[in-house]
């Protein structure tokens, strides 16, 4: 069975920086490597927003433009891992962070962004 387990939610003042992690299980690294893998986030009373894609196998990485510049997303094929490094966070970056793959999704990781 197919599993993504987000971690590295945290408090962070503006202008902090965080670093996400999304680890995937049930599927071999070839098949994941294949896969574009997907960060949204979710405020409460509102839908989810694409944040930031990666398709390795294609050298494909796309971000929301709210977050170029500040976001980076990378994968550890090897690990199957797929990373979030967030910098210059902003109040607007709070929500909930979730991982996202095929027609998987991760159970999400808390992000707060304050003083």
């Amino acid at each position: 069975q197919i599993q993504l387990v987000e971690s590295g939610g945290d408090v962070v003042q503006p202008g902090g920086s965080l670093r996400l992690s999304c680890a995937v299980s049930g599927m071999t690294s070839d098949t994941f490597r294949i896969n574009s893998v997907s960060w949204y986030r979710q405020v409460s009373g509102k839908d989810r927003e694409l944040v930031a894609e990666i398709l390795t196998s294609a050298g494909f990485q796309d971000y929301a433009d709210s977050v170029k510049g500040r976001f980076t997303i990378y994968r550890d094929s090897g690990q199957k891992t797929v990373y979030l490094q967030m910098n210059s966070l902003k109040s607007e970056d709070t929500g909930v962070y979730f991982c996202h793959l095929g027609k998987y999704w991760g159970q999400g990781t808390q992000v707060t962004v304050s003083i």
